[in-house]
């Protein structure tokens, strides 16, 4: 028979699980620490298997913890959403977005698909390209808010993400092995010299430029199809491919952080909304690729 799990319990779960503490737990839930306990005995007893280690300077999820984390995040979240939208009265107006590309899918279409079922009368424009482009067209007023990758040191925005640019390979194709190896890049020089081409070049490693294009997409399918080994940021390697990690004398070409900058002219509650949604979608990515690691 299959436990019906109460939302409750689940609620108290990810806030013993995010403060790694009992005590904690119970003063963010406003419990008692033995009431916490009990939850969380009961929790363990439905799904039938320990979710934490103790230790003596708290807990930490067990692998059946790690494997129940992900789905309580999300049905918590969805709850406290269901819950604003029913007493939120509908936004509307335009929020300009400008963003790169892979994140299209896996950022974006999760926080307008939240945001569009709460504030429907909201015309939304996407801008895909890259950052230095969504800068300018920050600064031009042209944008509300931007997600741009930097670098090297800070701007002043919003840091939602470290997500380093890495060299990818093809699990099926290996042309990392070639000498000189294939490499593509974007068609845009200034990243690639002074970051990717930078990175071979301080490792003595010979390359030929097999590939170029303007766009990310590009780049993964020189990648998947064997043409090229390609600069690719850690969270969109695509299937069937990996990092070349330091191991087979490749590493890290940056240490990018993904930055969210909001035009300081740009006001009102579509706005807000839109940057908590895109906020709140980089959380659950970071999230869930913690969870993985686990």
């Amino acid at each position: 028979m299959k436990p019906v799990l109460d939302s409750d319990l689940l609620r108290t779960f990810v806030a013993v699980a995010e403060t790694g503490n009992f005590t904690r737990a119970a003063e963010k839930a406003g419990r008692t620490q033995s009431a916490v306990s009990m939850q969380m005995k009961k929790l363990e007893d439905m799904v039938g298997d320990n979710l934490f280690e103790r230790g003596s300077r708290g807990v930490a999820l067990t692998r059946r913890g790690g494997e129940l984390i992900a789905n309580a995040r999300r049905i918590v979240s969805l709850l406290d959403e269901t819950a604003a939208s029913l007493v939120a009265p509908p936004l509307g107006g335009l929020v300009r977005i400008g963003i790169p590309a892979e994140y299209g899918r896996s950022i974006l279409s999760r926080a307008l698909g939240e945001f569009a079922k709460r504030h429907p009368r909201v015309e939304v424009t996407v801008r895909y390209a890259h950052s230095d482009s969504q800068v300018r067209a920050l600064a031009a007023g042209e944008l509300d808010l931007a997600v741009v990758f930097e670098w090297e040191g800070s701007s002043g925005g919003e840091v939602l993400m470290h997500d380093p640019t890495v060299w990818v390979t093809s699990t099926l194709h290996h042309m990392h092995e070639e000498r000189p190896v294939p490499i593509a890049l974007y068609s845009r020089n200034g990243w690639c010299r002074d970051f990717a081409i930078k990175s071979l070049q301080q490792r003595g490693l010979d390359y030929r430029v097999a590939y170029t294009s303007d766009t990310n997409g590009g780049l993964a399918l020189a990648v998947t199809s064997g043409l090229a080994i390609a600069p690719i940021s850690r969270s969109n390697i695509p299937p069937d491919c990996r990092e070349l990690t330091s191991t087979d004398g490749f590493g890290d070409i940056d240490s990018s952080n993904v930055v969210l900058h909001r035009n300081p002219l740009a006001t009102g509650e579509a706005i807000d909304g839109m940057e908590n949604a895109i906020r709140e979608a980089f959380m659950l990515t970071r999230q869930a690729g913690a969870t993985a690691d686990l």
